[in-house]
């Protein structure tokens, strides 16, 4: 039997989102195939959202980005949590050799952990890389002198061009360490659903306008729901892990709605997307992505010191409809301008193709027929 182990980041919820899609891709491809995954992104998302056998193993494969909230970033502190964690890097790689020798692993994949990449090598098992941006990049944008962490960019960088392949989504940065890339198309959720079937479901208008917050695993505090000046003409949905500390409503215009009644109705969280008509969120490749591909629009606002922001923030509106919301009118309410302005766009340039999840999955496929 040939063993796939699947090294995912713990940062948000994005990375393990996609990497689920691919996870399900494979199960209905190749069945016989054993995946083990290793991750520190929340047990709970796996058991709603995979749908073939697999196993879960929680670990820290990163670090990633120390947050607040989806907003708020610590720069600081991030820097100390990555120097303590690469402090002892080899100690790691070491282990995780020994691991995948246990599990006689036949390949490694890793989005984008640099554990993944170097634990391949020593264990003599071929790796290869999954991502939008590698995590070499972001730090590199945090600490330009070195003098925060000194030497973990160059500890990355190592650890990445042990990798015989990097599988590249679109709107990326980094992946200089690789000395073999290849351009994926885009990873998504995409619904099977009809709007009106979610709405239903979930108790949601059928006819007016529906607003959907998505700030992922970090949620938002503070967010006046009661004061939001849109709410004669749209309804605004939150499902609860972005409720974070937001205040409650008592309009009947706001659904708080619990994320995992979503799914033991049958339905999943790209249901819900695609029943929106605009979706309130920061920019990430995940719901960009899941925007993209169940034709919903969408307004951002700023998220902090995170290198990509900018790269995505360049490149979407090649592929839907999107319109900034600066923090302070987010936060007091005023968003009915940028609602507006952001669904009279026309569509997109570009329809891009959003299936990454199967692509991905047939060259893993093709790798182990190879050995």
């Amino acid at each position: 039997m040939s063993v796939l182990v699947f090294y995912i980041s713990g940062h948000g919820f994005g990375h393990a989102s996609r990497d689920i899609e691919v996870i399900n891709a494979l199960g209905q491809a190749s069945p016989s195939l054993r995946v083990v995954v290793r991750t520190a992104a929340p047990r709970w998302l796996f058991h709603l959202t995979v749908q073939v056998p697999h196993e879960f193993h929680h670990m820290e494969t990163d670090t990633g980005v120390v947050q607040h909230d989806s907003l708020t970033h610590d720069i600081p502190q991030t820097m100390r949590v990555a120097a303590a964690f690469y402090s002892d890097f080899d100690r790691r790689v070491e282990r995780e050799s020994e691991f995948l020798k246990q599990v006689k692993a036949t390949i490694v994949v890793g989005d984008i952990p640099p554990l993944a990449f170097a634990a391949g090598a020593r264990a003599g098992v071929p790796s290869y890389a999954l991502g939008n941006f590698t995590w070499d990049w972001i730090y590199e944008g945090y600490d330009e002198g070195g003098t925060l962490a000194p030497g973990i960019v160059e500890t990355m960088r190592r650890a990445y061009a042990h990798a015989r392949e990097a599988w590249r989504l679109p709107m990326h940065g980094g992946f200089g360490p690789f000395s073999t890339i290849v351009d994926v198309p885009f990873i998504a959720r995409q619904s099977h659903r009809e709007p009106e079937e979610t709405r239903r479901a979930l108790g949601l208008p059928l006819h007016r306008k529906v607003v959907l917050l998505s700030f992922g695993g970090y949620g938002l505090r503070s967010l006046p729901l009661e004061r939001i000046d849109c709410l004669n003409a749209y309804d605004v949905v939150v499902a609860e892990a972005s409720l974070g500390g937001i205040s409650k409503s008592t309009s009947p215009a706001v659904h708080a709605i619990v994320e995992r009644d979503i799914y033991s109705r049958g339905f999943r969280y790209e249901d819900l997307v695609r029943a929106a008509d605009v979706v309130v969120t920061k920019p990430g490749f995940g719901i960009i992505a899941e925007c993209l591909a169940n034709n919903i629009a969408l307004v951002y606002t700023s998220r902090g010191a995170f290198r990509e922001y900018d790269v995505l923030v360049e490149e979407m509106p090649r592929f839907l409809r999107c319109g900034f919301i600066d923090q302070d009118s987010l936060f007091a309410g005023r968003w009915r301008a940028s609602l507006d302005a952001v669904l009279a766009q026309a569509a997109p340039p570009t329809s891009p193709q959003a299936n990454g999840a199967e692509d991905v999955a047939a060259r893993i496929i093709r790798r182990l027929e190879k050995r």
